[in-house]
């Protein structure tokens, strides 16, 4: 959090401020985030918004980075199992976290500051997972090549950026399609085992 020297900033209001900003994000959308708007719904002033974040796209950036939108599963004896774990939420409709995020993916096409809060909110984490995944799967002896690991991570960011384009979440028998027929088979290779 950025701040001009002088009085300190309240923890409260920058986590109202935060709050009131992805609210925005997740029923309007980025294009109607703005500091009228911001400071009307917090009952701030302007001025307490921009002593934090200088710009919208710093403010976005703050507040979705926050988030914890990929989460490793339990360890559940397969990589199969694991990865149906990791994507289990593909299943649910998109929360308010997710609905906030969904809205600046578009927009961080063209603006570092929110491409930099969803590399925080989904690259890094999902990277982090798959990683996890494979250390696992390799400690069971179902070891996965470098290059499909890459290639794993590299697939499940872009199915996690198309799930916030979805108006209807996958049913968990697509999901288990999903893994069976498209993620199992291409981190093993053709005719490489699968195991269950």
């Amino acid at each position: 959090m950025t701040g001009a020297p002088g009085r300190p900033l309240s923890s409260e209001l920058s986590e109202q401020l935060l709050t009131v900003a992805v609210d925005i994000l997740a029923d309007e959308g980025w294009g109607r985030l703005n500091s009228d708007r911001i400071a009307a719904r917090a009952r701030a002033g302007k001025a307490g918004i921009y002593r934090r974040w200088p710009t919208m796209a710093a403010l976005a950036r703050a507040a979705v980075g926050r988030f914890r939108l990929v989460v490793v599963p339990e360890d559940r004896g397969s990589l199969r199992e694991d990865l149906l774990g990791l994507l289990e939420r593909w299943t649910l409709p998109l929360d308010r976290e997710e609905r906030a995020v969904a809205s600046l993916a578009g927009a961080a096409c063209h603006d570092e500051e929110l491409r930099a809060g969803l590399d925080e909110a989904v690259v890094r984490p999902l990277g982090e997972a798959v990683r996890e995944l494979a250390a696992r799967a390799d400690a069971r002896g179902e070891a996965l090549r470098p290059d499909r690991e890459r290639l794993l991570a590299t697939v499940l960011e872009a199915f996690w950026w198309q799930r916030y384009r979805l108006a209807e979440p996958l049913t968990p028998e697509n999901l288990a399609l999903v893994v069976d027929e498209l993620l199992m088979p291409m981190v093993r290779g053709v005719g490489e085992p699968v195991a269950a």
